[in-house]
């Protein structure tokens, strides 16, 4: 347990306001406030409305900064750039304005850590002289890509004769292990522009942090480290203490849900033989079609296991007709549930996921073998390291419809639930947990880390 000391060094922290993005940030947050410092939690107003009435009593401190969006937020305007546009212009505005409020305070602002989706906060920073880090929240390869593309060194579209794809510390990649916004030309154009900014003026800033682990991505950090010209640093994994440390007391879930929580799966896997059932989520963000869906319910019904599937409440209709009463115990459907908690009962034994890197970093994190069907964004060079580099899982084909059959999704789990090659993954699965726990305990490379970034931000302030 980390010992409670008075604080000083008052860092704001800033993420992006997606489920994804706010996990990681939070939990970093309270593992600053464990280090000594005092951190202040600055989500939108909009946000803040979803917190837990428990968590506003915790170490950290809460504030808010505006989006211009406060009612409805995103959905508000449904569209990506007008948002971005408002959150930029609102945003530093409002940002301007706490920084203001506690400047002649007893704890005035010394650093502000912010989401490297959010470059115009650290031109805030350093309006007023403040110390800006950058916080990437996904995998460091991910990061590394955007970074060539961002810098010219990697020329797009990529054509056949540019395969494989070759980046220092990185495997060999094909077109499908790239973030989707580039194997895919001129998808989702406002979020890949959003990705690369993240490098915009990545030069300004103080540090960065990668919510990575260095034994994990050793070869790819090593390669950004050279070309950055301030330090990089692994702060990861940053899950709840309990997954990991359990220095942390009372660690136990990210505490801040973007939707309602369903408990009933904790007492339904009590019943479950040990390794026995197959957990399945999307995430807070895809959206499967009707067809993908009947192959999803055929292909898991296929393998006999049980089965424990989240689907958000928008995503219920898509649910086969008659499915729920076909499979009667065999299955549990849920619409949102704590994550870690689930990967941490040792009913399950396999997890079935989009990739997302927060549920993958929980997988290897928790030491659960996955099957990887990834859907955009990052989550396609996740795969690919769950696949090839770390062993821990299987990438399921999708045919050229774009559809993953039944009877693929069906081969896949199997393979990772039966066989040598199951045991094989779950073998690799316990040693990435083993080696999670690690960094962030006393002396890990995590834990040597964040203490370096702490001594200087402290002695910033003198």
């Amino acid at each position: 347990m980390e010992k409670k000391v008075n604080k000083r060094g008052h860092v704001l922290v800033i993420p992006y306001s997606t489920q994804g993005h706010i996990n990681p940030m939070l939990q970093f947050s309270k593992r600053l406030s464990s280090k000594g410092l005092k951190a202040t939690f600055a989500t939108t107003v909009f946000i803040s409305e979803t917190m837990k009435p428990e968590l506003l009593n915790s170490e950290i401190d809460f504030d808010t900064i505006s989006d211009g969006c406060d009612k409805e937020g995103f959905f508000a305007l449904g569209d990506i750039d007008d948002y971005l546009v408002r959150l930029q212009a609102v945003g530093s505005k409002t940002l301007t304005e706490l920084i203001i409020k506690h400047k002649n305070s007893p704890h005035p602002i010394d650093c502000i850590l912010y989401d490297a989706f959010l470059p115009w906060v650290l031109d805030v920073a350093q309006q007023f002289g403040i110390v800006g880090i950058a916080f990437f929240t996904q995998a460091c390869a991910v990061d590394y890509i955007y970074y060539y593309v961002h810098n010219g060194l990697l020329s797009l579209p990529i054509s056949s004769s540019m395969m494989p794809i070759v980046i220092p510390g990185l495997p060999l990649l094909d077109l499908r292990d790239m973030p989707s916004f580039i194997y895919v030309v001129g998808s989702y154009p406002s979020h890949f522009k959003l990705v690369l900014n993240q490098f915009s003026n990545i030069d300004k800033a103080d540090f960065i942090l990668v919510n990575t682990f260095y034994k994990l991505e050793q070869e790819v950090v090593d390669s950004m480290s050279k070309v950055m010209t301030q330090p990089l640093l692994t702060i990861g994994p940053t899950i709840p203490s309990m997954c990991v440390d359990k220095r942390l007391e009372n660690d136990k879930d990210y505490d801040l849900n973007l939707f309602k929580l369903d408990s009933t799966s904790t007492c339904w896997l009590t019943t479950k033989p040990p390794c026995s059932v197959v957990y399945v989520s999307f995430g807070s963000l895809a959206n499967l079609t009707s067809n993908q869906m009947k192959e999803l319910a055929r292909g898991l019904k296929q393998t006999g296991f049980h089965l424990l599937w989240v689907v958000r409440s928008s995503e219920l209709p898509k649910v086969p007709h008659g499915f729920i009463e076909e499979m009667g115990d065999k299955a549990l459907i849920v619409t949102w549930i704590p994550q870690t908690e689930v990967l941490a009962n040792e009913a399950i034994g396999c997890f079935f996921t989009h990739c997302g890197w927060n549920s993958t970093i929980e997988a290897l994190c928790l030491g659960v073998p996955m099957v990887a069907m990834p859907q955009w964004a990052d989550q396609t060079t996740d795969a690919k390291l769950v696949e090839d580099v770390w062993k821990v899982g299987v990438r399921v084909n999708v045919r050229e419809d774009g559809i993953v059959s039944g009877d693929e999704i069906e081969r896949c789990i199997r393979q990772v639930m039966e066989g040598e090659q199951g045991i094989e993954m779950k073998r690799n699965a316990m040693k990435w947990k083993e080696l999670a726990v690690e960094a962030v305990c006393e002396g890990g490379s995590s834990d040597k880390n964040i203490d370096e970034l702490v001594s200087k931000i402290l002695a910033r302030c003198k």
